[in-house]
């Protein structure tokens, strides 16, 4: 059955994928980072519009279902104020007036895991009391990309909302796990730019470092921020802000633009836009597809029921 969305901080297109190859209908997009927005064009054929903030809601087309994986760095900034009384200045506030005009019929949310402890739970409760005030029932859970074949730990927080309270009632975030293994991201060693490898420096300071530990390949060698190494089955979450070297596959090199990509669950198909730096940051950004496309599958069996 035929649906239509709309992709809010759309970023690369990540939560869109899915509900593409589900039959949905795109009919609005937004995304204020013109790199992003470059990315997205070519591989959607439109570009997004560009600050949510500055657009009407009038100016939005109906829609059934509204995605947005929201930003949520003005949370900490809300955290000196009295209770999070309010979610206005936020990019949640976005969505709510969005939420508020149009009623659609379901919605679907991502952010960082660590929005659901904000605060001690207070701004979390803040989001959930105003969905409900808008008519809609919300089923929450921090899901894993591990659990869904993706070799790359990444735990994010997912929200689904219906104003269908039975509908509601039906909606299960229980996935069975999917193994994962790391082979199915990684492309061959001869296909890899020489300027994704490590110095020597840096490769000798971390075998180094590794002497004493369980060395196994393929693996990802992660250092954390106290600089211990770890030897890893899988990645550790993608971060833009990361230092270049924070994780080496093998311990010697850095991940092409396409594994990256098959790190958040991207189909080979889709296209690569700039420089590795550029990919890197967008994909720190972007959501796991597969994630999403679990999700998205429930939910439209439920409103095509």
């Amino acid at each position: 059955m035929a649906f239509t969305f709309i992709d809010l901080f759309a970023g690369i297109g990540g939560i869109r994928i899915p509900f593409d190859e589900l039959g949905g209908k795109c009919v609005f997009s937004s995304e204020w980072d013109s790199h992003a927005a470059n990315t997205y064009q070519v591989n959607f054929g439109e570009r997004p519009h560009g600050d949510i903030t500055k657009i009407h809601e009038s100016d939005i087309p109906k829609h059934d279902i509204l995605l947005g994986g929201f930003p949520c760095q003005a949370f900490s900034i809300m955290g000196k104020m009295q209770g999070f009384a309010d979610t206005r200045g936020t990019m949640f506030f976005e969505i709510e007036r969005i939420l508020k005009y149009h009623k659609p019929k379901a919605i679907l949310l991502e952010n960082v895991k660590q929005l659901v402890g904000h605060d001690k739970g207070r701004t979390f409760k803040v989001i959930q009391d105003h969905l409900a005030e808008l008519g809609y029932h919300v089923k929450w859970k921090v899901l894993n990309a591990l659990d869904f074949g993706i070799a790359q730990r990444r735990e994010r927080v997912i929200i689904v909302g219906f104003r269908n309270k039975k509908f509601a009632n039906r909606m299960s975030l229980d996935f069975e796990p999917i193994p994962y293994n790391l082979n199915d991201i990684l492309e061959s060693e001869e296909n890899v730019n020489p300027s994704l490898f490590a110095s020597k420096r840096i490769v000798d300071k971390r075998k180094k470092s590794v002497a004493k530990k369980d060395v196994f390949f393929p693996s990802v060698w992660h250092e954390n921020k106290s600089g211990n190494i770890s030897v890893l089955p899988h990645a550790c979450a993608l971060r833009t802000g990361a230092s270049y070297n924070y994780q080496l596959v093998n311990g010697n090199r850095r991940f092409t633009e396409r594994e990256l990509l098959r790190l958040q669950g991207f189909p080979d198909t889709y296209k690569i836009v700039g420089s590795n730096q550029d990919v890197r940051r967008q994909t720190g950004n972007a959501v796991c597809v597969k994630v999403i496309r679990a999700v998205a599958i429930r939910m439209l069996e439920i409103l095509h029921a």
